[in-house]
């Protein structure tokens, strides 16, 4: 047979150990492994190694924890801290004290905002604050009482008060409860007391001016002529001070006390004759105490409503009574309860005085006749 040349393979050790050769026992051969192939590691230098090896332990060592800082340290820690801050604190104010004339200025400058010591602050400022607050506060007290005013300095009734109006301050310090025995300012006080149901005293006392003005200083003989058309008129200075109710009712009044002055020789005789000439001392201890009206005043009201006037209820007439000083309302603890108490003493003396001295000038013309 011709053909072509067979080409024994070059690989002949591999083609003999995928074959199976047979053998004596059991014609089976062992067939041996092949050899593994072994990577020679790569030589590194020096350093290199070093580096592998730190990294190695790092991965093979678990990490270490940090032993946690006991709390009774921590607690010495902050009460020391404290300590410190306290022992700052006192001796800064120890300097402030021991410094005698140069603390009120350590005082302005602690207050301004500056700090010293690093934050202590709240020890030696406060101090310095609290020295210079109760020097003022001693300072204002001298003043207050050196140079205050006579609202301050006198104790009055309750319904004056150191916000008062002065007008006010000095009515109650200068005519009320005063007696007073002048049919001009009896017809007055009167007429302003009918006021009172439409105006207050201090409202009152800052018109009295106008009021003076428009009815004549109250004189009773020429209030009486006066036009009640007229007065009354709308626009007219009188109407922007009352009604007309009582404008016509202090008219009406003034020619009353004419006809009383013509019975009884004065206004004064006939309306302190319901106290026995003398005024009637309440003795109350609080404001809360004085009426507003009573049973006297009730009997004033009813014979002047007899005899024609107008605008005189009980609790005008009882107001007309305290500031005309028919009663004596001032409360014990008013400095004015006393004074009033001593010009109607000394009153009575000088009409008793006088009293005495027209009865003997009575007997020594009887005696010479």
């Amino acid at each position: 047979m011709s053909g072509p040349p067979r080409v024994r393979s070059g690989n002949i050790a591999t083609e003999m150990e995928a074959r199976s050769v047979l053998g004596p026992a059991d014609n089976k051969v062992s067939r041996k492994p092949a050899p593994k192939s072994v990577k020679k590691p790569v030589q590194e230098d020096g350093k290199g190694k070093e580096k592998v090896k730190e990294k190695e332990k790092e991965l093979s060592t678990p990490p270490k924890q940090e032993a946690p800082v006991p709390q009774s340290l921590t607690l010495t820690a902050s009460i020391l801290r404290q300590q410190e801050r306290k022992a700052g604190s006192l001796s800064m104010s120890l300097s402030y004290l021991s410094d005698g004339g140069a603390s009120s200025s350590s005082a302005g400058s602690s207050s301004s905002g500056r700090t010293a010591g690093g934050g202590r602050r709240s020890g030696g400022v406060g101090v310095g604050v609290r020295r210079k607050q109760s020097v003022v506060k001693v300072e204002k007290g001298e003043v207050e009482s050196g140079g205050g005013d006579c609202l301050e300095d006198k104790k009055r009734c309750g319904w004056v008060t150191p916000n008062s109006d002065p007008c006010y301050a000095a009515f109650h310090d200068e005519e009320w409860g005063v007696p007073v025995h002048d049919d001009k300012k009896l017809f007055e006080l009167l007429s302003l007391s009918g006021a009172l149901a439409e105006l207050t005293w201090p409202t009152i006392l800052s018109k009295r001016h106008m009021f003076r003005e428009i009815f004549l200083d109250f004189d009773p003989g020429a209030v009486s002529k006066l036009s009640e058309k007229k007065i009354a008129a709308p626009g007219s200075p009188a109407s922007a001070l009352l009604s007309e109710l009582k404008i016509r009712g202090i008219i009406e009044n003034a020619r009353q006390i004419c006809k009383v002055t013509n019975e009884f020789g004065s206004f004064d005789k006939y309306i302190w004759s319901f106290v026995n000439h003398k005024p009637i001392v309440g003795q109350f201890r609080y404001p809360r105490q004085v009426p507003v009206k009573s049973p006297k005043s009730e009997v004033i009201s009813k014979d002047l409503v007899r005899r024609g006037f107008r605008s005189v209820g009980p609790t005008v007439v009882y107001s007309f009574m305290q500031v005309a000083g028919l009663t004596n309302d001032h409360v014990i603890s008013c400095f004015r309860y006393q004074e009033c108490m001593n010009g109607s003493e000394s009153r009575k003396k000088d009409n008793n005085g006088e009293a005495n001295g027209e009865t003997g000038k009575l007997e020594e013309t009887t005696d010479s006749g």
